[in-house]
């Protein structure tokens, strides 16, 4: 789909609210730039999920929140502008306090996000399966929901993410989660749960409440299925960094090929070809829209040249 021609969602919230509503489960897919969100609607998802730990990574930068509100507000607008699904957006810890978490919820709602997800730990932040996390106090999650709910001006879903499984425990969690829906958060993601009774038991704590759940590799979550997830209670599963990481492998393969037999030959039949690319990208749209524009053109100068014409005057 060519970007000069998407219909942008006129509020991505509402559409999110839709899908919640009418939705069994909704399976969000990690994207980290334009082109694989627009492959993943292709493919059929309903939404995507830009995730901190992806799009950092692309940067080449660890996930320890240092990448800039600015840097992701372009990055939510640059993929908003190519897909006509939901957005939901990994927006670390807010970056900053209640005023900074206001300034972000309108810069990424303005850029198109669908839902903004934001997180009770302490920054530099860190990755939600590693050890040594860090929690800032209740109280001070519970002001950032509050000033992102009062600073949203569509029906943009807030997000609360908590990591206070892998610090505090199940039970501490549990209730973190309970303070942050009466905080107004409308959905919650318990972070790094061990088990599939977690789940089971966090769902059957928070009655009537979409629930987040976290499906990437390498984690402290053992690997379960949507349909798992489904019959857990979970409302949204996301797969933050799976694209990223199998791209990144098979870029390391393609490396690997190049350098050992000075062809790349052998993987063609791995590829997108370039004509399956250009149909996935609307390049004929492109093409048809230069032309169209080169014709008018061109009319318009045979007739200024015709009008010229006729008032020379020959000597």
């Amino acid at each position: 789909m060519a970007f000069l021609y998407t219909s942008p969602l006129e509020d991505p919230g509402l559409a999110l609210r839709k899908l919640l509503r009418d939705s069994e489960i909704i399976v969000a897919p990690g994207v980290f730039n334009p082109a694989t969100a627009l492959l993943a609607e292709r493919m059929g998802f309903q939404a995507v999920y830009l995730s901190g730990a992806a799009l950092t990574g692309s940067l080449a930068m660890p996930d320890l929140g240092i990448i800039t509100l600015s840097e992701l507000a372009n990055f939510t607008s640059y993929i908003t502008r190519v897909i006509s699904i939901p957005l939901i957006v990994d927006a670390d810890t807010g970056f900053g306090e209640v005023i900074n978490v206001q300034r972000t919820i309108r810069e990424l709602e303005a850029a198109g996000a669908a839902a903004i997800q934001i997180e009770d730990q302490v920054l530099p932040k860190k990755c939600g399966h590693l050890t040594g996390k860090k929690l800032i106090p209740a109280e001070d999650m519970v002001k950032k929901i509050i000033a992102a709910v009062e600073a949203r001006k569509k029906e943009t879903v807030i997000i609360a993410r908590t990591d206070a499984r892998g610090v505090e425990g199940l039970e501490a969690a549990i209730e973190r989660a309970k303070m942050y829906v009466e905080a107004g958060a409308d959905v919650i993601f318990p972070e790094a749960l061990k088990s599939y009774d977690e789940f089971k038991e966090f769902a059957k704590a928070l009655p009537g409440v979409d629930l987040l759940a976290n499906m990437t590799e390498f984690g402290k979550t053992p690997y379960l299925t949507v349909e798992q997830f489904k019959e857990a209670g979970f409302k949204i599963v996301i797969f933050p960094v799976t694209t990223f990481r199998y791209a990144m492998g098979a870029i390391r393969e393609a490396l690997e090929v190049l350098k050992r037999e000075g062809t790349q030959k052998g993987l063609l039949d791995r590829m997108m070809t370039r004509w399956e690319f250009y149909e996935l990208i609307g390049y004929k749209t492109y093409e048809e829209i230069d032309s169209r524009i080169a014709e008018k053109a061109e009319e318009l100068m045979k007739k200024f040249k015709h009008t010229r014409g006729s008032d020379d005057v020959t000597e």
